[in-house]
């Protein structure tokens, strides 16, 4: 397979040419494992390890490599490492609720986000808002796919499909149903060669099997709906990308039972625009937009211009935001502390000996 049938650029070949690297030893982390990675290359598919270098340098886990990144793999037999992790384009990242501060790269060099709901379950506006949200703060296009449309009726997929519409403003949605194929030649034509898609989800939403459709067999083993919980038991353990017969790229990923929006300040402007432009019109700057007088977007939900179920989910979002930047910053503030702490250790062992 070649290196382009895998998402590799223009900008990635001038990369290796400004930086001397061999195109025959570079690669796509496809698929990640607890020390080790899936790089696949020209050559197939490579197990590889990172080096010391990266372990030494690396300040968190997000200087480690991550399931669509491309990096510069060395070695021979079974023993190969990753030298090193080529700038990416975006990083798709997400903030765990109860612990704000630790953050979780999803995929990297993403375009575009595929993000599954089931209609029968799992329908819930304001978390598609929170997946929408960390795609505009990736720069990565969103697009929403409601599955399993075959087990709802008529009036509450269309329901769902417009209020979606309406609370998302320029957002693409889709319904689907593996069943009846409802959707899927409309799924089949976003996907355009070369380009990367994220599937993101929760557990049992249908996300392998949308990727078993699209690839025309059973790729990814599903499991069969519990019938007192009405939720899907299977579940993807690890990330891995999967190159379609039409060219375009999938990245699969474990179901996401927490959504936080950590540091997404302006995922989350992009996201609610209509809100965040509305409050640059409120009478004072400093506007809250909780009970001021002649604050714009209470005036616009009391006209109805704004959804208020959209507004309260802006504001807690809003919250989340800013509680993690008090809480990022208190830490940075730590280990500056600490680390002068160290430093004068040093400073006074070196002078009294």
């Amino acid at each position: 397979m070649k290196l382009i049938n895998l998402g590799f650029t223009k900008k990635l070949q001038q990369y290796c040419l400004d930086n001397s690297i061999d195109p025959n030893n570079v690669g796509r982390v496809i698929a990640e494992h607890k020390e080790r990675y899936d790089v696949r290359t020209e050559k197939g598919v490579i197990i590889a390890e990172v080096t010391g270098k990266i372990i030494y340098e690396a300040d968190d886990r997000s200087d480690f490599p991550g399931v669509g990144d491309w990096v510069v793999v060395r070695g021979e037999g079974d023993q190969h490492n990753i030298e090193k992790i080529f700038p990416r384009s975006s990083v798709l990242k997400r903030k765990a609720v109860s612990n704000p501060t630790g953050s979780q790269i999803i995929a990297t060099n993403i375009d575009y986000g595929l993000i599954v709901q089931a209609l029968n379950r799992d329908f819930n506006i304001n978390r598609l808002e929170r997946y929408v949200t960390i795609c505009n703060d990736a720069s990565i296009h969103p697009i929403v796919v409601l599955s399993k449309a075959d087990l709802v009726y008529q009036d509450q997929l269309e329901s769902a499909v417009q209020n979606a519409k309406e609370r998302l403003n320029e957002v693409q949605v889709i319904a689907t149903s593996a069943e009846t194929r409802l959707g899927f030649r409309e799924l089949e034509n976003v996907i355009q060669k070369y380009k990367t898609y994220c599937l993101l989800g929760s557990s049992g939403v249908g996300k392998s099997t949308i990727i078993n459709k699209l690839i025309g067999y059973e790729r990814m083993k599903t499991n069969d709906i519990g019938s007192t919980t009405n939720k899907g038991r299977h579940t993807t353990t690890n990330r891995q990308l999967i190159v379609l017969g039409s060219g375009g790229i999938l990245v699969d990923n474990p179901g996401l039972r927490e959504v936080g929006v950590g540091d997404a300040e302006e995922g989350l402007e992009s996201t609610f625009s209509h809100i965040t432009e509305l409050g640059k019109s409120c009478r004072f700057n400093d506007c809250k937009h909780v009970t001021e007088k002649g604050c714009a977007i209470l005036d616009a939900i009391d006209s109805g211009d704004v959804d208020s179920s959209s507004y309260e989910n802006y504001m807690r979002m809003q919250r989340e935001v800013e509680h993690y930047q008090s809480s990022d910053l208190d830490r940075r503030q730590k280990g500056k502390a600490l680390a002068k702490i160290v430093k004068d250790a040093k400073r006074f062992k070196k002078y009294k000996y």
